[in-house]
Formats: C-alpha cells, structure tokens, sequence
C-alpha cells in the first residue's frame, strides 16, 4: 500500500455520487472502495489505487458529478496509513456500503452476524435498507426493533 491513494468525492444526493464512481472508474485504473452515506443528503465515494490514477479518477468523478449536481469536497490522500483502510472499511462504524460483490446472502464479505448484533439500532437500519434480500422492507425497517431486524438477517444468512 506503499505507493497506494485514497480518493474521496463528496456530493449532495445519491445520482451525482453513482455519476462520479461511473467517471471515475471509466477515467483511470482505481478499485470503489466505499459509498459512504453521511446523512441524508450527503454521499461520499471512494477510489483506492496508485496515486496518479486516483488524481485522475477524483477529477473526472467531480467534473461529471458537478454536470448533474453538487460537488461538495473532493481530497486525494497519497500513501495513507494502512490502518486507514481498515477502519474505512468498518462498516459497524459507519453508514457504509463497501464496494465490490455481496456473497451469496447478500451481505458484505466480511460482515458477521455478530457485526451485525453489535451495532446499535439506528446503523443497524441503515444498513439493512442496502438489501434488497431482507424478509422486511421500507416503513418496516424505520420502525423495526434491533432484535427484529437482527432476526431479518439471520433468515438471509441461513
């Protein structure tokens, strides 16, 4: 991770965010690290790759977000310390949605179920609005208790 970047796009609303992971993926050689949801407005993508490919992902992700948006901050942070990633990538921690293909349950690699009992009910709904696969959906999750919605993954992850 030596010669590795993180790029960051922050943009107000959902289809400016996907607009600038579209550009950015198109425009250089980077991995989506995250989407990372701050409130309800707020969505921040991130790209981790060499540090010039990020350079180039950040700003053909703003310039195309910007067409159809609100580019709030963009930030490339070269060589960050590995221990960034990791907790970047900390979904009990953060309203996060990490990139890359779910397995067969539909739950991020890497999640557990005690990942997901540890969480304290407000992520845990946030999170659970990410899959589509749960037994409850949209008004169910907002008012879901945590045991409710702890047992609404156990029936996806069986």
């Amino acid at each position: 991770m030596t010669d590795s970047a993180l790029g960051l796009i922050e943009t107000k609303g959902l289809i400016a965010a996907i607009e600038a992971a579209d550009a950015g993926l198109k425009a250089a050689n980077v991995q989506l690290l995250a989407r990372y949801k701050a409130d309800a407005a707020l969505v921040t993508v991130e790209f981790i790759g060499e540090v010039a490919a990020v350079r180039s992902a950040v700003d053909a992700g703003s310039q195309a977000a910007a067409r159809i948006g609100t580019v709030v901050s963009t930030h490339v942070i070269p060589r960050p310390a590995a221990e960034l990633f990791t907790e970047l990538t900390r979904t009990e921690k953060r309203n996060l949605v990490v990139a890359g293909a779910p397995d067969v349950s539909g739950v991020n690699p890497g999640v557990t179920l005690s990942d997901i009992e540890a969480m304290p009910v407000r992520e845990l709904r946030n999170f659970a609005r990410n899959f589509d696969q749960l037994p409850i959906k949209g008004r169910e999750i907002s008012v879901a208790n945590k045991e409710q919605l702890v047992e609404a993954f156990k029936s996806i992850l069986k």
